[in-house]
């Protein structure tokens, strides 16, 4: 691939952009606002000039409500050599432009699994799909060149290719992409108007639950139109979760002891059952998920406190396997844990401490 088209410089169409600038390919921009592809070009991720002719491959970026619309008048305009889309909804866009009656050869839908709460070339990083993957659907129709196509720009942003069906592909989003984003805005709409008193007791639980409830409504609205019906089937199954666990909970308040043995037995179904689900999410680098123990840190609020703990570790030769951070309230401190094997928790922790950091046990 030497030339493309990225058609929408939001953050997905301008963080490939600039992913496929630094690997030497061409790059010209395009979008409905020609301020907002000016802006990515001043990123760095192209020229919004227009192509003299047919670039290699044209990445149609625009809301799944759009994509049809925008892929069939560039498929008119003859473009490209190969289309792609990187809407996270693939049947619908699909089905209207086969109802187009256009030679979809061509053509290849996408998804690339990454993304951040921000939207818009601002936000956009030129290693944002870097490690994630980039489910490809393929048709019978689909040409060959058009799916190298698409498995060289993946390799361009140093993703992992996944090839599905494209209603498989919606329902696998639904389910561990769409449904949650809603559980998490109804959990966080509960703080809205929750005393300040009670939200002054927010830890990292609800900071984790809640993390992608900040996303941008105008997007989502989009996606989940394209995409309501596997979503509501899910939420469906969650709705009839939560009443079990309400009935049960009640069934706790009860004088009755054997009421409450069966509210009992509803909490712990539904919290094994999570144990169960939880177990199933891949772990690092997409592998079989593993146990860690927690090395945690009380620092600082001072600039440099992190970098230390890490050349500390490296010093005694353990690899952190992951981080989080837990601030506490109204104090310029906090408590870092790190995840490390088993077997390297206590020569970290013997060697955090000979260093002079504060271990919480």
């Amino acid at each position: 691939m030497r030339t493309a088209l990225v058609i929408g410089t939001g953050l997905i169409g301008t963080s490939a952009a600039l992913a496929l600038t630094q690997r030497g390919v061409v790059v010209h921009l395009a979008d409905h606002d020609p301020e907002q592809a000016r802006t990515a070009a001043a990123l760095g991720a192209g020229t919004d000039e227009a192509p003299d002719g047919p670039v290699d491959l044209a990445i149609v970026a625009a809301p799944p409500a759009h994509v049809a619309s925008v892929l069939a008048d560039a498929l008119r305009r003859d473009l490209a050599r190969g289309y792609l889309d990187v809407a996270s909804v693939k049947g619908g866009p699909r089905r209207e432009l086969e109802a187009l009656d256009l030679d979809l050869s061509a053509y290849i839908g996408s998804h690339p699994m990454s993304g951040r709460e921000q939207s818009g070339p601002l936000a956009a990083t030129g290693d944002l799909f870097e490690g994630r993957p980039w489910v490809l659907t393929p048709t019978r129709d689909t040409d060959t060149e058009v799916l190298n196509l698409a498995l060289e720009l993946v390799s361009h942003c140093r993703a992992v290719p996944v090839v599905m069906d494209a209603d498989a592909h919606d329902r696998a989003v639904a389910l561990v992409s769409h449904m949650p984003h809603l559980v998490s805005s109804m959990v966080a709409a509960r703080l809205e108007h929750a005393d300040e008193a009670a939200v002054r007791l927010c830890g990292q639980g609800i900071r984790d639950v809640t993390r992608i409830a900040a996303s941008d409504p105008r997007m989502w609205i989009d996606i989940l139109s394209a995409n309501p019906g596997p979503v509501a089937d899910l939420l469906a199954d969650v709705s009839a979760d939560l009443e079990e666990t309400v009935r049960a909970l009640r069934a706790l308040q009860a004088s009755d002891e054997d009421k409450r043995r069966e509210g009992t037995a509803g909490i712990e179904d539904v919290l094994r059952r999570g144990n169960a689900g939880q177990i199933r999410v891949p772990g690092k680098h997409g592998s079989a998920p593993r146990a860690y123990e927690v090395v945690s840190v009380l620092i600082d609020d001072q600039p440099g406190q992190l970098a230390r703990i890490f050349a500390d570790a490296g010093m005694a030769g353990v690899n952190i396997e992951d981080v989080r951070i837990e601030h506490a309230t109204g104090q310029q401190a906090g408590l870092v844990q790190l995840w490390v094997e088993p077997k390297a928790a206590p020569v970290l922790t013997a060697a955090l401490k000979e260093r002079g950091w504060a271990i919480r046990q």
